[in-house]
């Protein structure tokens, strides 16, 4: 019960900070969807942040994903990928998740796109980006962005639904402004020949304010919904 209560607490003052973000970019606290960062957090906190409304929970790694999501069994849960994904989960991946939101090669695409047929179903996914061209750091570079996700709508068995980045770790949120700014307009020119790539996928628990202010439809927040977790 204490950490129900925990997150309880925590899970009404990330709500709070939502909606003024949103309140001051002029949009609506509905235009923004809360994915629940569970890695290293066990079933049990899942069942909380559910029991309050929160049913978009995201998972790093499908190995930790699967038992979670076998011990959760909750039907109204939509389970996002968010962390790097290897080809060779590419199949269970598009079995489990509701969304994928790393998608950064051609060759990933692909795999997913043919776990998804074999098992008959179309698998939604985000391209991620590179905003920062940080080195060592997955996602494509913003110059490939439109080819790619041209390539990407070619595949039957994908629904390509937006874009994803990951901002450059910084002492100040606000440092984030300009990747974010510059998915946004990545995601406008992309919407002009994919009108239902719609999602923005940016922000986590210390720059989601800025990500909204600029944008963002999905935050991935982890740390400030549960706390700090074990490695």
């Amino acid at each position: 019960m204490e950490f129900a209560a925990s997150v309880a607490d925590r899970l009404e003052a990330v709500r709070a900070r939502i909606r003024a973000a949103a309140e001051r970019s002029g949009r609506r606290f509905t235009d923004v969807t809360l994915v629940a960062v569970s890695k290293n957090v066990p079933a049990e906190g899942i069942r909380a942040v559910a029991r309050l409304g929160v049913v978009d929970v995201g998972e790093s790694r499908v190995q930790e994903a699967l038992p979670k999501i076998e011990a959760v069994a909750d039907p109204a849960i939509r389970w996002h990928l968010v962390g790097h994904l290897q080809r060779n989960k590419a199949r269970r991946a598009a079995e489990l998740f509701t969304l994928i939101h790393s998608v950064d090669t051609e060759a990933l695409a692909e795999a997913l796109a043919h776990g998804a047929e074999t098992q008959g179903r179309v698998v939604s996914v985000l391209l991620q980006v590179n905003v920062a061209g940080e080195p060592g750091k997955h996602g494509c570079a913003t110059a490939e962005v439109i080819p790619m996700a041209r390539r990407m709508r070619r595949l039957a068995a994908l629904r390509l639904e937006g874009l994803m980045t990951i901002a450059p770790l910084a002492d100040d949120p606000g440092d984030a402004r300009p990747v974010f700014q510059q998915l946004r307009r990545l995601g406008e020119a992309l919407r002009e020949e994919a009108p239902e790539a719609r999602h923005l996928s940016m922000g986590m628990s210390d720059d989601f304010e800025v990500a909204i202010e600029e944008g963002a439809t999905l935050i991935r927040v982890g740390r400030a919904l549960f706390g700090d977790r074990p490695a």
